[in-house]
């Protein structure tokens, strides 16, 4: 099988807020947009997100590995997201994970890299 593209999918209540809630915090580059699916790649994978959802939450799989956790949490939190898990420090270490939710109801994660 030949695979063309890999993406993976979210539901979005509002199409605008979702595209700009991924491209806002997360630099993301929107390939396309319309009512219906539209795309915003963000560090070499691409996220389509389906029109129509209901705003329910749902865990999603994704994880976002970035520098600084506690400023990725507060970069969400100010675009419209919430935290169901605060940043924490583990074992001496600054966090390693956030639990984040979109303005859409998607679950997601931040993650940093442990040394």
């Amino acid at each position: 099988m030949q695979v063309e593209r890999l993406k993976y999918v979210i539901w979005a209540a509002d199409m605008d807020r979702a595209l700009n809630f991924y491209v806002t915090v997360f630099g993301g580059e929107v390939l396309k947009k319309n009512d219906f699916i539209s795309e915003v790649a963000v560090a070499n994978g691409i996220i389509g997100i389906h029109g129509g959802g209901e705003g329910s939450r749902t865990w999603t799989g994704l994880s976002f590995q970035v520098p600084d956790v506690i400023a990725g949490a507060a970069e969400i939190v100010a675009a419209g997201g919430q935290l169901s898990r605060e940043p924490e420090p583990e074992n001496g270490e600054p966090p390693h994970l956030a639990m984040c939710i979109d303005p859409d109801g998607n679950e997601i994660m931040l993650t940093r890299k442990r040394s």
